[in-house]
């Protein structure tokens, strides 16, 4: 992607975020990676374009109408329609990248996956009994001159123009059940697999469904609708039935996009765009197939055509025969997700559910795993008798359902749910236990850069810190008794947090202190430096104050997955600046902010972005890290990434992402983390 960015200050997120959604895709052109992780990263790059089509082009769509973009700034150009262009190139490159490269491979490998080409006479009988068997069940076809329709958000259809007896023209609807059925069929013959389609099932089966018509034409299409959900803080309900009416509509939403195949007719486009109301709708031809996220669930598993497997390591410093709360009363530990394995975090709540000294248990939940032992744990902690209290932020977007699922369990079992209020978000990665021993009291706490999500920590790289620390973790049961309340931070009186940094109380003011001090260090010819990774980059008051400490001669690194509005590389601004991506097999997911304090180093992980949301708009956790052990491990795990010349890329001045040149055999990042971790 080469675009140029007029000189300005900030670059817009949204042409930000699609740069990064750009370096998903080429991760499948590259021919180093094995082909089945190649169809992984255009199923990622596919369910990435979906949600930004689902939650924001309406914004962008909103903006654009009311003549701003939306950080209140006039543009020079049209980002909305910038947006469009650039999504229509990388689709046209999606297609060259699976038509071109990734089908070839596969097929040297004896796998053919159909793709918009005639099917193989040898799967046809395998493939009609499963049609009469599983596909016919789920069909419904609705003919639009007779029945009133409304496709659901990102569901797949065909339109199908059929001639009856009399010869008059009807036009059909039929649905393709992805979401009950697999997306594809597969079908071994001697060595090779043959991968088949739904679609191309039920392509090749429509007479069975319209007997006595002559079909003319079949033409699948998808429309993706706006996600948001209107939520009201002067609801008169309580917060989960609102949501759950709430989520009842998202799928009929207002459409941001109809993508629709290539070979349709005009009139017929025509007509459906009118029928379905889609006049303010992106209008996208696109291929044969939609909803190619699927390819995440791609049948065919070779180990010799994927990556090398990546056993997680066991934490050499946590032991199995003795009580994990005695382990960390010694001293802290950190467990880094995906590289060790996550069974110590498990392990934590289930200790705590079965430990008779245990009095209560504390929890913020985001996002948790849709068959989550943890919370499975808590239940159990509820009917051991223990007061179990859980946070639980019903508006994690797309993870509404399954966290209301879960807290009507937790509250049935009897524990003390607590909701957020509508205008606030808690995004705090946060668990504090209380042990009574005789007359004491003892806390065990973990603060995360990630989701309490056994599913997503086998691939999310993440930082855990399980500590006995006091001082922390009084201000992370300050922080629990504050939530409780159902309070808006202004309204509450001021809680006076030394540790801890919580957004809504001083989480920015502290770290822009942090950076003035690093500016002061510099000024006076004293080592200064930072390096911050996060996913997202977008606040403006804390980038002024990069590009003043820039300025000021500080060297910044930043390590950022997403989005970065901040422009690096710019003279009298950002010159000393350095934005750096990294993709690779793992999701980059950690927050971590490095300061030099002239060679006193200070680090800090946590839950925050630097965004508009987190910084304003949720609660928010970083924590110190005082332990020297952890600190280096942190340290050589960052170092490691600030040298990655092989999966990083640097992002210049005009959002392009640059590669670097590595020397031949060189490992990637993640490859010699895995291997830093492995002696731990």
């Amino acid at each position: 992607m080469d675009h140029h960015i007029p000189e300005k200050r900030y670059f817009d997120r949204d042409i930000s975020w699609l740069g990064f959604n750009d370096l998903i895709l080429e991760q499948a052109a590259k021919n180093d990676v094995p082909v089945l992780e190649r169809i992984k990263f255009l199923s990622i790059y596919s369910s990435n374009l979906d949600e930004f089509y689902r939650v924001r082009i309406p914004v962008m769509a909103a903006l654009h109408r009311m003549s701003v973009n939306q950080n209140g700034n006039d543009l020079n150009d049209d980002c909305l329609q910038n947006a469009r262009q650039i999504i229509e190139q990388q689709q046209e490159k999606f297609g060259k990248i699976l038509v071109t490269m990734i089908l070839p491979l596969l097929a040297e490998n004896g796998i053919y996956l159909n793709y918009n080409t005639p099917l193989n006479k040898a799967v046809i009988p395998s493939i009609s009994r499963y049609f009469y068997s599983e596909v016919l069940a789920f069909l419904q076809p609705v003919f639009l001159s007779r029945t009133s329709f409304y496709p659901k958000d990102n569901r797949l259809y065909f339109l199908i123009a059929l001639q009856n007896q009399n010869n008059h023209e009807e036009l059909a609807v039929l649905n393709i059940p992805s979401d009950e059925l697999p997306r594809f069929f597969t079908k071994e013959i001697d060595t090779d697999r043959y991968v088949v389609f739904l679609d191309d099932i039920i392509k090749h089966h429509l007479n069975i469904i319209f007997k006595n018509q002559t079909i003319k034409g079949c033409y699948a299409f998808k429309i993706t609708r706006d996600a948001d959900l209107d939520l009201k803080d002067d609801y008169p309900g309580d917060v989960a039935g609102q949501i759950e009416k709430q989520l009842s509509k998202r799928e009929f939403g207002l459409a941001t996009r109809f993508l629709y195949q290539p070979d349709i007719p005009l009139r017929l486009l025509t007509f459906i765009t009118e029928v379905f109301n889609l006049q303010n709708a992106s209008v996208i031809p696109g291929g044969f197939y939609h909803n190619l996220k699927n390819f995440f669930g791609f049948p065919v598993k070779f180990p010799s055509l994927s990556y090398p497997a990546w056993p997680a390591h066991q934490h050499g410093e946590v032991k199995l025969n003795e009580p994990l709360f005695d382990q960390i009363a010694r001293g802290d530990r950190m467990v880094h997700t995906p590289y060790q394995a996550y069974d110590n975090i498990l392990r934590f709540f289930n200790e705590a559910a079965i430990n008779t000294d245990v009095e209560e248990i504390n929890v913020s939940l985001y996002r948790v795993a849709s068959d989550s032992r943890i919370v499975n744990a808590l239940i159990s902690a509820t009917k051991n008798g223990k007061r179990v209290r859980v946070v639980v932020e019903l508006k994690a977007r797309f993870d509404e359902a399954n966290n209301l699922k879960w807290a009507k369990k937790l509250k049935n079992a009897g524990a003390e749910i607590i909701y957020s209020v509508i205008a606030l978000k808690i995004h705090a990665k946060i668990a504090l236990v209380k042990l009574k021993q005789g007359a004491r009291m003892k806390y065990f706490g973990l603060l995360g850069t990630g989701n309490f999500n056994e599913g997503t920590a086998k691939v999310y790289t993440d930082h855990i810190l399980m500590t006995a620390n006091p001082a922390l973790l009084r201000e992370v049961e300050l922080l629990f008794i504050f939530l409780a309340k159902r309070v808006l931070p202004e309204k509450h009186e001021p809680i006076a947090f030394e540790h801890l940094l919580v957004s809504k109380f001083n989480l920015q003011q502290r770290f822009l202190e942090l950076i003035d001090r690093e500016i002061a260090h510099a000024t006076n010819k004293l080592p200064a430096s930072i390096i911050i990774k996060l996913n997202n980059l977008e606040e403006r008051v804390l980038i002024d104050k990069l590009y003043e400490a820039s300025n000021a001669g500080v060297k910044i690194s930043i390590i950022v997955r997403s989005i970065c509005c901040l422009i690096p590389g710019v003279k009298n601004r950002s010159q000393n600046i350095t934005v750096t991506r990294i993709v690779d097999r793992n999701l980059e997911h950690g927050r971590i902010f490095i300061f030099n304090n002239n060679y006193n180093t200070e680090v800090y992980l946590g839950s925050a972005d630097w965004m508009n949301r987190n910084i304003y708009h949720r609660i928010e956790v970083c924590y110190p890290i005082y332990d020297e052990h952890i600190k280096k491990e942190i340290l050589d795990i960052i170092q490691l990434q600030i040298d990655d010349k092989v999966q990083a890329v640097q992002v210049d001045s005009n959002l392009n992402n640059l590669a670097l040149k590595a020397t031949a055999g060189e490992a990637s990042s993640q490859t010699k983390i895995y291997q830093l971790l492995k002696t731990i």
